[in-house]
């Protein structure tokens, strides 16, 4: 039975840019009819004054009331008692989902979610059986030559790269496993990965340490039998959260900053960093936290990063804090290394059936993936390649090889050489997040960790294991407070890798500029423009572009050349942008198109401040070759500007009649 979409939503948030984002995911599902309220004590004055919602979807984690108390509060009244509630909410360990439940709740899903699972816990919320919820095709277990299928999942972080390099060589022929076929799945973010595990429709997951040792505390029966990497994140500031002077820890105060999960070393290294140089940080919601945990999946945080200028950076897996510097939304302040060295991540999880029936592969499979992240400490040029291709298939991050290479080769970046499971590393993660952020339970680490094959994949691993050292003193955190700019080639060179890449070369006048061709979607003969009242000067109207209306704007008014009547003879650039509401379609008039030239690092520069006298913040950068200038063109920057939203809001989704 599908639900009505005129339902009546309370939808309860005080992160403004996070209540965004979640009323258009809503109207991606086609609920439309949504309230707001910031806190629960809000939620509540709404809940009395209008007798209609019919939903409550509402944040734990808030200031006043906050939505574990709303819940309460709605349970302990007759009208509210039976109102379905969904708690949405960045806190993810499995003793407070038992305490919604015990309390009441309809519902619960963790952050970072998508549509479709924010649909599947909706409809969970209101009793409605699923019927048409298409399964898991079920494959025999083994192949006709006797092999066993691993399934395997992971997200789209530079973490899981030893599982996609894996893949690729087994895809060549330049590894044969003689007991496995192996089946990849990448999943929309970490809760995904840990519902597969957790209802067994995953093998094997990459998953991070601390959550795949909560679903262990709650008796899913799993095992850790390696690490899929040590080190590998990156600590970015925001370059809209205005200066960053002395006092340093100022730029924090107040703030909101971004971890991709509750459970995850991110959320822990974030907190000793904070902690050591002075401040209270912590989820929102308790008086004394000064600094505002949210957790964000990984690859919309640039957009929250450059949409929110009240936050002030986040802490990820690469290579999203990389590309976010090179596309000139952060800038580095440290890396994850500087803070706890080799220090554990993500983690190879294993169901228990897997190893108990089908030892020789898993343990082949261990072999394979320790051969794997060799391959990519002595090719990291090759791995880059193999990367891209791996982790962004639908190009929907942008990927580029020289920029991934840049990170596999940072010398206190991420590594793949040792993936021997240490038990004590694993300790003292559950024994900091316990004891100091009062995150998770304590578990038996020694039971959870399954280290034969690891010891097989790895004679003598206990031996020369990378050593792990944890700095958690107040000196290193304010050495790496106190960096006010980091000047040096690291920071210049990160900033211009991700502008390397193949560009379509367009005219405007006697000027030559480029855009970068993952942004294209075609490019056409000039069309019938319709003009829209009272639009920003840089949109000369819309057009209809394969049934839909979408606006077209002037670059050259951007640039500040004259205005010019359109040519018969011009052309219109259809560009597919990201944003927090998702894609959208753009058409830039220019006078003509040249050629598709690939663009290196060592042709770029810097972009100038002035173009012919005109400041402009719509420039990426200037490319020299074949003794003429290019001027690359920031699109992402044109699309931020807040009338351009507007006009793509209004225009986009819009038929053709």
């Amino acid at each position: 039975m599908a639900l009505d979409p005129n339902i009546k939503i309370l939808l309860v948030e005080d992160a403004g840019v996070m209540r965004k984002m979640e009323r258009k995911t809503l109207a991606t599902l086609g609920f439309e009819n949504v309230i707001e309220a910031v806190d629960g004590d809000d939620a509540a004055t709404k809940l009395q004054q209008d007798p209609d919602v019919d939903l409550v979807i509402s944040d734990w984690n808030m200031p006043n009331m906050n939505g574990f108390e709303l819940l309460v509060w709605m349970r302990e009244r007759d009208k509210f008692r039976d109102l379905p509630f969904l708690m949405a909410t960045g806190r993810g360990e499995k003793r407070e989902v038992e305490e919604a439940r015990e309390a009441g709740v309809s519902s619960f899903i963790s952050k970072p979610f998508d549509a479709a699972e924010l649909k599947s816990k909706i409809e969970e919320a209101f009793g409605v059986l699923q019927t048409e919820e298409t399964e898991r095709e079920e494959k025999p277990r083994l192949t006709e030559d006797g092999k066993v299928r691993i399934r395997a999942s992971h997200i789209q972080i530079t973490d899981h790269l030893a599982l996609g390099v894996l893949k690729h060589l087994i895809g060549t022929g330049e590894m044969k496993p003689q007991h496995f076929e192996l089946e990849t799945e990448i999943l929309p973010g970490w809760n995904p990965v840990a519902e597969s595990l957790e209802k067994n429709n995953s093998d094997v997951a990459f998953i991070l340490a601390p959550l795949a040792m909560d679903l262990f505390n709650y008796d899913v029966p799993i095992s850790l039998t390696l690490f899929t990497h040590k080190n590998g994140s990156i600590f970015v500031r925001s370059r809209r959260g205005g200066d960053y002077v002395d006092p340093f820890d100022k730029f924090f105060i107040d703030k909101s900053f971004y971890i991709p999960h509750f459970m995850s070393v991110h959320h822990m290294l974030a907190h000793l960093f904070f902690k050591k140089i002075g401040l209270r940080p912590g989820m929102p919601g308790k008086e004394e936290t000064n600094v505002n945990f949210e957790v964000v999946a990984p690859i919309k945080m640039p957009e929250f990063l450059n949409q929110n200028p009240n936050s002030s950076g986040f802490l990820v897996a690469e290579p999203l804090g990389t590309k976010a510097i090179a596309n000139g939304v952060a800038e580095l302040q440290a890396l994850s290394s500087e803070l706890w060295e080799n220090h554990p991540c993500c983690v190879c999880a294993v169901q228990n059936e897997m190893i108990e029936n089908y030892p020789d592969a898993i343990g082949e499979f261990t072999r394979m993936i320790v051969q794997a992240g060799k391959y990519i400490e002595q090719k990291p040029g090759a791995a880059a390649e193999i990367a891209v291709n791996f982790l962004d298939p639908r190009r929907n991050l942008g990927l580029k090889v020289p920029l991934l290479k840049n990170v596999l080769t940072e010398p206190k970046g991420i590594k793949f050489g040792d993936l021997y499971p240490v038990v004590d590393d694993l300790n003292r993660f559950q024994e900091y997040m316990h004891y100091e952020m009062g995150v998770g339970g304590l578990i038996d680490v020694e039971r959870f960790v399954d280290l034969r094959f690891a010891d097989e994949a790895v004679p003598g691993a206990k031996k020369v294991v990378m050593p792990s050292i944890f700095h958690d003193d107040e000196e290193t955190s304010m050495q790496i407070l106190n960096r006010k700019l980091i000047k040096d080639k690291e920071q210049t060179t990160k900033a211009l890798l991700n502008k390397e890449g193949k560009y379509l070369m367009f005219a405007l006048d006697d000027q030559y500029f480029g855009i970068d061709i993952l942004k294209i979607i075609e490019i056409s003969r000039m069309m019938p423009v319709r003009e829209i009242p009272e639009s920003p000067d840089f949109v000369k109207g819309v057009v209809n572009f394969r049934g839909k209306v979408i606006p077209v704007a002037e670059p050259r008014r951007l640039f500040g050349l004259p205005a010019k009547e359109a040519s018969e003879e011009g052309f219109i650039i259809i560009l597919e942008l990201e944003k927090l509401s998702g894609s959208s379609l753009l058409g830039l008039i220019v006078d003509s198109v040249s050629e598709i030239a690939n663009v290196k690092a060592s042709d770029i520069s810097d972009a100038p401040g002035f173009v012919r006298g005109k400041k402009t913040k719509y420039i990426s950068a200037l490319a020299k070759f074949d003794d003429k200038v290019r001027i690359l063109v920031d699109v992402d920057r044109l699309m931020r500007r807040d009338d351009a939203e507007v006009v793509a809001d209004l225009y986009e989704e819009e038929e053709v009649e």
